[in-house]
């Protein structure tokens, strides 16, 4: 069965990340088409890339990074939870991406982002970083506004119209991530035999 991982991808204290996640990880869990699993950046506490070796070379001194390769390669897609810091996501996302490479490709991705403007700079800038890693993104998203669909700024208190755009993204995620399942595939058959 598909998996895919709905990744928190803030780590700062008095987050608003968590919550959202687990309400896209409880929307999802109604669907029998794929699993799902939160992937807390926070409980992953990977430094600040210490790796020497470019990523694209898969050669990981470290057992931190072993462990990310391991739960990523895991997966067929993604859900990237995101805020929008300064018209970006966080460093934090940013760094755990920049760790791998070929554990990201021929897979797909989704965002539900959060902020001001609903995360939308943050969500265009995963694009472009998600085309880097050979990842597709679906048209789809979310974009929760602080003003609409939080109390407060930090009680989340999604708009019904956000509710019912949640189905129509996990749709089209679960289907890019079957349809590039024949790539995966035969990646992992070729490098089986170097």
């Amino acid at each position: 069965m598909t998996r895919i991982a709905i990744v928190i991808g803030s780590t700062r204290p008095g987050r608003v990340g968590d919550t959202v996640a687990h309400w896209v990880h409880e929307i999802a869990s109604k669907r029998t088409d794929a699993e799902f699993d939160v992937v807390d950046l926070r409980d992953i506490k990977l430094p600040l890339l210490d790796e020497q070796a470019p990523p694209s070379f898969g050669q990981y001194a470290n057992d931190h990074t072993r462990e990310w390769s391991t739960l990523v390669d895991s997966y067929d897609g993604f859900v990237f939870v995101t805020p929008e810091y300064n018209h970006s996501t966080s460093g934090a996302l940013k760094n755990a991406i920049d760790y791998l490479y070929s554990e990201w490709n021929n897979k797909a991705a989704a965002f539900v982002g959060y902020g001001s403007a609903g995360g939308s700079r943050a969500i265009e800038h995963l694009r472009g970083i998600m085309a880097e890693v050979q990842v597709a993104t679906v048209r789809n998203q979310v974009m929760l506004s602080l003003f609409t669909d939080f109390e407060n700024f930090t009680t989340f208190t999604p708009q019904p119209v956000q509710v019912d755009a949640v189905g129509p993204m996990l749709d089209q995620l679960i289907a890019w991530s079957d349809a590039l399942q024949p790539l995966r595939d035969k990646t992992k058959a070729q490098s089986a035999t170097v």
